[in-house]
């Protein structure tokens, strides 16, 4: 049975339009039905929805039999990493405000497709459990000293400019980095409910690279909405995608194995065979990387988009663990972000979201794309997926220099909207 709800990251909608409080309240009451009443702990990030939404799921998942406990404002990785039995997180992650989510852990890994298609057939399962509801505290502490104590290293004479995305890291991660000594300038640390992701984080670099700029620092580290993503900038402001910091990682960790996705940089793929690295390619999405990870004995993976993930100490991506190993990587290595960064050649590339009606590729399109493709070789490369969590479909060309590849992803675009528009 194809899912109904769940996308490629839990379930994502505008709320009160795809996402309503009915809908989050069933949910939890199939989730706690399928996960036969074990203790949840359920977060969330800083948007205005947030408390409603809690408070719905909350009640599904009591009735659905679950022992509830509220963590308040969490990282979606620290929900996974401090859930013992299972977890829940109220977000949308990088979407804009107007958008919320669910996510949900089973001892601290994320849903499996089959195991989201067995939730939602739950969805009218009745049941005559009673669990409960209570807050927890401490959270917050006990994520900062877990992460700091397996992923840090001393960070004194570091200057790091954070970008918290008015998200659930704004107090976190600089307890973090404080912790470990860093000389610190935070921004994107004043949640309102209504400015998460906005102008700021990982998903707008332009705050982070001003900011790194101008406050002489020796990197910026920028987080999305839930913080389970993470970018950064070097002392210049230049961005280091998520390609980028898996390849320094790679190197400085010593890793024989890496686990990307298809958006992952040509580039990356020819510094990895040089250095002896073995690549597993997934459809994107940071759980397919886990996946892939778990099925293969590795420990490192990510997205170019900053999922990052390290399993030496923790169950998923984790944006502020992620940070502290680069941190980590520059010191250890006394080099600055941006001469580690030049040991991967970054291949230009075009992407365009062409909103679409419906996202399904019919048949043609599959076949015009895979003949361009055939026509690129080795000398660059085309993806187009439709997004799990938009109604848009992705675009990405990729060759030797940026003309080529705006050209390619021009023609992609118009093929879309021919056939989807």
């Amino acid at each position: 049975m194809p899912r109904r709800y769940f996308g490629t990251d839990g379930v994502r909608g505008v709320v009160g339009d795809d996402l309503t409080e009915d809908l989050v309240e069933r949910l939890g009451r199939a989730f706690a039905v399928w996960n036969d009443g074990d203790e949840i702990l359920l977060g969330r990030d800083t948007r205005a929805s947030g408390p409603a939404l809690e408070h719905a799921l909350a009640q599904g998942l009591a009735s659905g039999g679950a022992e509830v406990s509220l963590g308040g404002v969490l990282p979606t990785p620290a929900v996974a990493l401090l859930g013992r039995d299972a977890g829940a997180v109220v977000s949308a992650s990088h979407n804009p405000p107007e958008y919320n989510g669910i996510k949900f852990f089973h001892q601290g890994l994320k849903l499996t497709d089959d195991e989201e298609e067995r939730v939602e057939a739950l969805f009218d399962e009745p049941t005559s459990a009673e669990g409960s509801i209570a807050e927890t505290f401490g959270c917050q502490e006990r994520y900062v000293e877990l992460v700091c104590e397996r992923f840090g290293t001393p960070l004194a004479g570091l200057r790091v400019a954070l970008d918290c995305a008015h998200g659930a890291m704004y107090e976190v991660a600089p307890a973090a980095f404080e912790r470990l000594g860093a000389d610190l300038v935070v921004v994107g640390n004043e949640p309102n409910g209504a400015n998460i992701n906005e102008g700021c984080g990982a998903t707008d670099l332009s705050l982070l690279s001003r900011v790194a700029r101008e406050q002489e620092v020796d990197l910026g580290i920028a987080f999305d909405g839930d913080g389970d993503r993470m970018l950064a900038v070097d002392a210049g402001g230049n961005e280091v995608d998520g390609d980028q910091i898996v390849a320094i990682l790679a190197l400085h960790l010593g890793v024989d194995l890496v686990a990307v996705t298809q958006m992952t940089n040509l580039g990356f793929h020819r510094l990895m065979g040089d250095r002896g690295i073995r690549v597993v390619t997934t459809d994107v999405g940071d759980r397919y990387v886990l996946e892939a990870l778990r099925r293969e004995g590795g420990v490192l993976g990510g997205e170019q988009s900053g999922h990052l993930i390290y399993l030496r100490g923790h169950t998923t991506g984790d944006g502020l663990a992620a940070a502290l190993l680069l941190c980590r990587a520059v010191v250890e290595q006394e080099q600055p972000l941006s001469s580690l960064a030049t040991a991967m050649t970054r291949y230009p590339q075009a992407k365009a979201n062409v909103a679409v009606e419906r996202k399904e590729l019919p048949e043609s399109l599959l076949a015009e794309i895979e003949r361009i493709r055939a026509e690129l070789g080795e000398e660059g490369r085309v993806l187009v997926r439709p997004s799990g969590t938009e109604p848009v479909v992705r675009v990405l060309a990729e060759a030797e220099t940026p003309r080529i590849a705006g050209d390619l992803c021009a023609r992609i675009v118009t093929l879309v909207q021919r056939e989807l528009g």
